[in-house]
């Protein structure tokens, strides 16, 4: 990915983090993160929504690759991708709730539409 934030971490552990936070957005419907994070986590949010929607064995197969749940990519192609059917991208919602107390880092939530 060019122009992609670093994050402060080295390549592996970037994806990893980010492989997690995804996991857990589609687990959940919305995340507490920082902004940054948040715009990185929003692209592969979307590119896991629209694998669902083609709903079959391959697409299935490449979104377990980045899952870190089998039980979340279920959820995805059973409930999440139907539910988007009809729409073309613009899954995910980035809100932002000021600064952290500690660091002042600029917090937002990050949701499913």
């Amino acid at each position: 990915m060019p122009g992609t934030r670093k994050l402060g971490k080295p390549t592996d552990q970037r994806m990893a983090m980010l492989r997690a936070m995804v996991t857990y957005l589609l687990e959940h419907g919305q995340i507490k993160t920082t902004i940054s994070r948040a715009k990185d986590v929003a692209p592969l949010t979307e590119k896991m929504i629209t694998l669902a929607k083609n709903n079959n064995l391959a697409a299935y197969r490449q979104a377990l690759s980045f899952l870190t749940k089998e039980d979340v990519a279920k959820k995805l192609f059973d409930e999440i991708g139907p539910k988007y059917e009809s729409r073309n991208g613009g899954y995910t919602r980035i809100v932002r709730i000021g600064p952290r107390r500690g660091d002042a880092a600029e917090m937002a939530f990050i949701q499913l539409v």
